[in-house]
């Protein structure tokens, strides 16, 4: 089976960030890895260079196992639409930037 991985950058409404974290970390993390296909998160907080303008302060990246990420991204999709979790009134929707990436090359450090 193919591994993917679903980035996802986002960031906090003005004033929302200890509510959009605990959402997060807390439930969104667990709602999504509950979904078939999806294996493995993280999130990170962008390390900013002072000297660069960057969009986002945030990104969740989201492993998959599947030969169709399609078909896991529909099911997610749906689970969100019918009401199977929730999205946080933190988080600013309007920001949101998804990718999913094709693993091409596998390696890990050694002890």
């Amino acid at each position: 089976m193919q591994r993917h991985a679903f980035i996802v950058f986002s960031d906090p409404k003005p004033g929302c960030e200890d509510e959009y974290n605990q959402w997060y970390n807390d439930e969104h993390i667990g709602d999504v890895l509950n979904a078939p296909g999806f294996v493995a998160a993280r999130r990170f907080r962008i390390a900013a260079d002072p000297n660069a303008a960057l969009p986002h302060r945030y990104v969740a990246i989201y492993e998959m196992e599947t030969d169709d990420p399609d078909k896991v991204m529909a099911e997610l999709t749906r689970r969100s639409d019918q009401g199977v979790f929730q999205i946080s009134s933190a988080l600013d929707l309007n920001g949101v930037r998804t990718f999913i990436a094709e693993e091409i090359h596998a390696d890990t450090a050694s002890d």
